[in-house]
């Protein structure tokens, strides 16, 4: 593909899903992943916590041999918690369960991206709880301009096909950082950016749209409420979570 899919001469780009985080990224100088409910929500809990996080991607088999390799404990998904295996995708249940120094956190979205992310560039993992923070380490950095492009990375959902579900979360989580970048000086937007932008600036209460939307109300049904409450907590962590040398989130330098 030409220019026009990887959303050239914007300062701040948008797209979806680990398709357009692959389109994007050739010509980012940052990649910024916001997957609310919950892969980043969980990293951020987890980093704040003192964990490092190593991304993994879900349905690979070999995620135990892999957290073996790294002394790593090794999130299971969030029914199958036990008190053998008390981390999961869950940030309620990584409150609760024992301190782990290291972590590898599968999901089908979030972690996808940031496994397969290129290496030399940045990686951020965004999320409401910390939007002001991510938005002041980017623009202190320099990041957000023509010449140090972000693309910013709404993760979306599966469907049962296994194609992308566009979530209303990930868009509100990544119109929110959007929001306040360019409110920095950050830009210039790509169409795609601003009308992400313009969805959460419209949003009169985003944590409310978050909660009552369709993946709100899967874990609240499912019983996580907890975890949508978690995630929709705005602005309360200054912890901005970047992949290190060694592939995991850990506090950005």
């Amino acid at each position: 593909m030409g220019d026009w899919a990887a959303q050239s001469g914007a300062g701040i780009r948008f797209e979806w899903g680990p398709a357009g985080a692959d389109r994007l990224a050739s010509e980012a100088a940052c990649l910024i992943i916001v997957d609310v409910l919950s892969f980043t929500t969980t990293v951020g809990v987890a980093v704040q916590m003192g964990t490092r996080v190593f991304p993994f991607r879900h349905g690979d088999g070999s995620a135990a041999a892999f957290a073996a390799q790294y002394g790593a404990e090794l999130a299971v998904g969030r029914s199958a918690v036990t008190r053998h295996s008390p981390w999961s995708l869950s940030p309620a249940h990584l409150r609760r369960a024992p301190f782990a120094s290291r972590l590898v956190l599968p999901s089908p979205n979030g972690s996808a991206i940031a496994a397969a992310a290129p290496s030399g560039v940045p990686v951020v993992a965004a999320c409401l709880r910390n939007i002001t923070a991510v938005g002041g380490w980017l623009t202190a950095h320099g990041y957000g301009t023509r010449e140090r492009p972000v693309a910013v990375i709404a993760a979306g959902e599966t469907w049962p096909d296994g194609s992308l579900r566009p979530a209303l979360e990930d868009l509100l989580g990544a119109g929110s950082l959007i929001s306040d970048l360019h409110a920095q000086g950050a830009g210039p937007l790509s169409a795609e950016a601003a009308a992400a932008r313009a969805c959460a600036d419209c949003t009169a209460d985003v944590p409310h749209a978050i909660a009552t939307g369709a993946s709100g109300r899967e874990l609240t049904m499912t019983g996580f409420a907890e975890d949508v409450a978690i995630a929709t907590d705005e602005n309360v962590c200054a912890v901005v979570p970047t992949l290190d040398g060694d592939g995991a989130f850990a506090p950005a330098q």
